[in-house]
């Protein structure tokens, strides 16, 4: 047996790049070679090496607190101030004032209408045909706030089905207007306040303007069975026959992978029980006792 080396005792090193750990006590070799741990010109070393994935720090002594960014908040005080404005949008009876270089930074539909190849940069007025006045309000401030705005704030009305209205009418301007992210948030919106009463235009509005995830969700909240019969009752399945009736079809396929879902389900279910009830009935006759004269005898 040879003698021990000696334990050394190393407090947690992180390695880094561009950091060297060392350890300065080493064995000479001289010293290691007239040893007894060499044995056969072979050293043998055990070494444990742990690996930290994770590492939590502690409170950091200072700090300097970071405001969130107010730049949204800021941008809507310009809209609302009027302040540097250069165009004008009359909707309907009401006009809109804004900033070209903000309209177009965050719409390409704005910034090819007024810097565009054939935009004009000194035009001072655009008249809005297709859109309604509270809409095109609602539009303008996600546009500086990068917010859903508050419906009913600007409707001015609490009602729920007014609120939809409202929210599918700003669906259809952001598309208009390519705003994709107030686009999706309308779509959100929608889902939340999905009902028999208003499936079926948001059905439609979702096939007219591309609207995929809220196309599915639609469908499948009609085709439920116990959704169809007040869906097909309600004035937006009649706007639905009229304007899309391609949907129609989609409808009953819905239906029909949902029904046949629900026959594989309920044929499981009978099929467990089925079985569940043959075992049991083996298990009670094996366990009915007999008489000796092999004859069964009836319980009381």
């Amino acid at each position: 047996m040879g003698t021990v080396l000696d334990v050394v005792t190393c407090n947690l090193a992180i390695f880094n790049k561009m950091i060297c750990w060392g350890y300065k006590r080493f064995y000479r070799r001289t010293t290691l070679e007239s040893s007894d741990y060499i044995k056969d010109d072979c050293l043998i070393m055990n070494c444990t090496v742990g690996v930290v994935r994770t590492r939590l720090e502690g409170p950091k002594q200072c700090s300097i607190h970071v405001l969130p960014s107010d730049m949204g908040q800021n941008l809507k005080a310009l809209l609302e101030s009027e302040v540097g404005c250069d165009i004008t949008f009359q909707v309907g009876d009401e006009a809109f004032k804004a900033h070209k270089l903000i309209l177009a930074a965050r719409s390409p539909v704005f910034r090819a209408q007024f810097f565009g190849l054939v935009g004009d940069p000194n035009i001072d007025k655009v008249v809005v045909k297709d859109v309604e006045p509270s809409v095109f309000k609602a539009m303008l401030l996600f546009i500086y706030s990068d917010k859903f705005p508050d419906i009913q704030e600007i409707t001015g009305s609490g009602s729920t089905c007014m609120s939809t209205n409202m929210v599918q009418h700003l669906l259809a301007a952001a598309d208009l207007y390519n705003l994709d992210r107030l686009k999706v948030l309308c779509e959100a919106k929608l889902c939340e306040k999905l009902n028999a009463d208003t499936v079926a235009t948001t059905l439609a509005l979702a096939e007219q303007h591309h609207c995929s995830q809220l196309k599915a969700v639609c469908l499948k909240f009609a085709a439920t069975p116990a959704n169809l019969g007040a869906v097909m009752q309600s004035e937006g399945f009649r706007h639905l026959e009229e304007s899309c009736p391609s949907l129609l079809s989609e409808l009953l396929k819905a239906f029909a992978s949902v029904e046949e879902c629900a026959t594989m389900l309920s044929s499981k279910k009978r099929s467990g029980s089925s079985v569940y009830g043959i075992d049991l009935a083996a298990e009670v006759h094996v366990a009915e006792p007999a008489n000796p004269n092999d004859r069964r005898v009836r319980r009381r």
